[in-house]
């Protein structure tokens, strides 16, 4: 990914952007377990406290497993298609135990009984890290709204919604923020309709300032989130 210097207001940087304490560590975004190898270049992080940091790494390592096993309609790590999560799931038997139990055999197919608590978290961790990173915006208080959903479930006009570039050029980022340098500077960052992909097929983002500051994500083409805070 294209290598961007922010050069916004200072007095937005050097503290948590989970819970403004102390800036320990840096917190990569997405979570390197929602990516597979080679990762990418300069991939993107944040400040953040060590508490913060860590704190919610069982749930990341849980989410990009619980997506895994959804996609393939199966838990047994030979069948699922990241190799990674396969790896995590031989080696971590409670969490294999714990999918399989939310799993059920619906009229259609697999049904699976997602633990949303623990889903919301990893998608604010994400959406707070993207706020701070692209528009120098950290948003330190709880969102206003928190949703996700499978792409595949959502209606014509939920998709068409939900992948929409509604900011176009109408509001612009604060002057020197990342999303402002990727507006006015053509580089080799994956754009599409204002989405920009960290990885293909396994996560993009977008943010927006146009009706509240939003991030939406799509993990591994599969789950769409969306975060704002008015």
């Amino acid at each position: 990914m294209q290598q961007l210097r922010c050069y916004g207001d200072d007095r937005n940087n050097g503290f948590c952007v989970h819970c403004g304490g102390p800036s320990e560590t840096i917190d990569h975004v997405p979570s390197k377990v929602l990516l597979d190898e080679p990762y990418p270049e300069n991939l993107m992080a944040a400040p953040a406290c060590r508490e913060c940091n860590n704190g919610l790494s069982l749930e990341e390592e849980y989410l990009a497993c619980l997506l895994e096993c959804v996609i393939a309609g199966d838990i047994a790590p030979e069948k699922l298609h990241r190799a990674k999560i396969g790896r995590i799931l031989r080696a971590n038997s409670s969490l294999l135990t714990r999918l399989q139990r939310a799993r059920t055999d619906g009229a259609e197919g697999p049904v699976w009984a997602a633990e949303n608590d623990r889903v919301s978290r990893v998608i604010l961790k994400l959406a707070r890290c993207h706020a701070a990173f692209e528009l120098n915006e950290p948003q330190l208080h709880e969102p206003s709204r928190l949703g996700f959903k499978p792409l595949s479930l959502m209606t014509e006009k939920e998709r068409t919604a939900f992948e929409s570039d509604d900011d176009a050029f109408d509001v612009w980022p604060e002057v020197g923020s990342r999303a402002m340098q990727r507006l006015l500077v053509a580089g080799t960052d994956t754009f599409t309709e204002g989405w920009l992909a960290v990885q293909e097929g396994n996560y993009r983002f977008h943010t927006s300032q146009a009706n509240g500051l939003t991030v939406k994500i799509v993990l591994r083409e599969y789950l769409g989130c969306e975060v704002v805070w008015d």
